[in-house]
């Protein structure tokens, strides 16, 4: 297999300067550059820069994808958009890392293995990136992944506690579900995690929301109205939502911190899980085929049922395949025998089937090909 290695950087915030394209554009002449994205596939060689000091001077999102195995990601979020405290516990391990980069933080996720089917690697970003505007609205449920996925990899202590379980952690959505194939997340570690988390309605209340803007200070809400106009920022709603939610979550955030289970628990229970998980794929598959069975000996009896009274015309269709001399004719000669046999079976009249057969094979004694595919087919000894 020859070497592939794929790399995307997205810029949300702001648009790439045309100081910053050429910058990029002397890392590496052969991008498809433009002033949102950066994007560059290797068959040979590889990319002359550091990914993280691109995404921390330039870029928002970063993706990685190499044919050996090798998933890489990365989210660049203003710090002071996310609860820090809170973040920090739920990236640590080899495969999730956190940066601070100045005024920004920076997530980095790697996932690898050895067990790997080639895919296309354009796509993945675009599926990906709408998880750091859920981050930025303090929706953290793939950080919360991110932690289970190093608990699934043993990078962190059998007695650890878990973080706090999100809000609506059953509740995916397709950037949830891209992150999760994307890392190759464990699903039964999955389903055992979210029976820990809280169904807290997503849509914000606008009577709550007016009544909560009402009380801010005026000097407040001037400021907020002028940065809105003269300071326009992408993320000022986002800072305001946070700052609203945070004084309406706080009985979501106690429940959120109950029932911590420690990582050895965890995944105990997922491997308990997959077991039963299997056991219930395996009864449903027997009674699929059970079922399917049955529906074919049904057909199969209504199908014979129907050849009654026609066995002499059936009979000479049998003789006329077998002096074909052609070995697709005689496939049908046994088919039509075996049609016979089970109809005769059914009539109660087996004797006069045999004498027949034993007719035919008198006959046909030197076809030994029409021989042993009624041999095959139970009709001779």
């Amino acid at each position: 297999m020859s070497e592939y290695q794929y790399y995307e950087f997205r810029a949300v915030d702001k648009p790439l300067t045309e100081k910053d394209l050429q910058a990029l554009r002397n890392i590496s002449t052969r991008a498809r550059i433009t002033p949102t994205s950066f994007v560059n596939e290797y068959n040979w060689g590889d990319l002359k820069a550091d990914p993280l000091k691109l995404v921390e001077r330039y870029f928002d999102a970063f993706l990685y994808v190499a044919n050996w195995g090798t998933h890489w990601f990365m989210l660049k979020v203003p710090q002071s958009l996310v609860d820090v405290d809170l973040v920090n516990e739920y990236l640590f391990g080899e495969s999730v890392v956190i940066h601070e980069k100045g005024d920004h933080l920076i997530f980095e996720f790697t996932s690898e293995t050895e067990d790997y089917e080639w895919e296309e690697s354009e796509g993945w970003l675009s599926s990906l990136i709408s998880l750091r505007a859920e981050i930025l609205q303090g929706d953290y449920r793939s950080l919360y992944l991110a932690w289970l996925f190093c608990a699934q990899m043993g990078e962190i202590e059998d007695d650890e506690l878990e973080p706090p379980v999100p809000p609506n952690l059953a509740d995916f959505n397709t950037p949830l579900k891209s992150f999760v194939d994307f890392m190759r997340i464990d699903t039964d570690l999955i389903a055992v995690a979210v029976e820990n988390s809280i169904h807290e309605g997503r849509q914000t209340d606008p009577a709550a929301l007016k009544a909560w803007i009402r009380i801010l200070p005026e000097s407040e809400k001037d400021d907020i109205l002028f940065r809105l106009i003269a300071e326009p920022s992408p993320h000022l709603g986002s800072g305001l939502m946070q700052r609203f939610h945070q004084t309406v979550s706080a009985k979501a955030n106690s429940k959120m911190r109950k029932q911590q289970r420690t990582v050895k628990d965890l995944i105990s229970k997922a491997e308990t899980f997959a077991e039963e998980r299997k056991r219930r794929a395996s009864e449903q598959k027997a009674r699929e085929q059970a079922r399917k069975k049955k529906e074919r000996a049904i057909a199969r009896e209504k199908y014979i049922k129907g050849l009654d009274g026609h066995e002499d015309s059936i009979w000479k269709k049998v003789n006329k395949f077998i002096d074909s001399k052609q070995p697709a004719k005689y496939d049908e000669a046994v088919k039509l025998l075996v049609d016979l046999r089970d109809l005769n079976k059914m009539t109660g009249k087996e004797n006069a089937f045999n004498k027949r057969l034993k007719t035919i094979c008198e006959n046909h004694h030197r076809k030994l090909n029409f021989l042993n595919r009624m041999r095959m087919k139970g009709l001779i000894g």
